[in-house]
């Protein structure tokens, strides 16, 4: 092989160049994973912080409306106070464990969340016979307060999902 014996690339062992096989869609990186998880999770919260606002919105207007009925004159507080409260348990508690009852066990019914028994042996208790009454004397701004912190202890409202609006 000397000078002038030029190399032929016919004779050399050479390959042609490979290509690698392109990238596939599948499966996905792990960033774009952690991209869906991050998604879904805003998306929660995002749901959960709506519908606990709505809640409480529910009880600012409740809260709302017993400010305005506390304007009434006493003799009508107390059957307007009894008639809220009555709307205001069905809207929270199942209808049939609330919407029937009268008398004592209405009583015993709102007092299902205080240990102190405020309606049946306190201030609460005219609720159930006032309206059948011509003239009570009632302790009205007590009657408020207790009613008030009555709505504050009221469970979460079972809100109606998307679908079935």
């Amino acid at each position: 092989m000397g000078q002038n014996s030029a190399m032929n690339p016919v004779d050399l062992p050479l390959r042609d160049i490979h290509l690698p096989t392109p990238i596939g869609w599948w499966p996905v990186a792990p960033g774009w994973w952690i991209l869906v998880g991050l998604l879904l999770l805003s998306l929660i919260i995002i749901w959960s912080l709506r519908r606990f606002r709505q809640r409480r919105r529910m009880r600012r207007l409740a809260l709302r409306q017993l400010e305005e009925l506390a304007k009434l004159p006493e003799t009508e507080l107390p059957t307007a106070l009894s008639r809220f409260l009555r709307q205001a348990a069905i809207s929270h508690f199942p209808q049939q464990d609330c919407a029937g009852l009268n008398g004592q066990a209405w009583l015993e019914f709102l007092d299902r969340s205080f240990a102190d028994q405020p309606f049946t042996t306190g201030t609460g208790s005219c609720l159930s016979d006032a309206p059948y009454r011509q003239a009570m004397q009632i302790d009205a701004v007590a009657l408020i307060s207790l009613c008030r912190r009555w709505l504050k202890k009221l469970p979460p409202q079972n809100l109606p999902s998307g679908r079935d609006r």
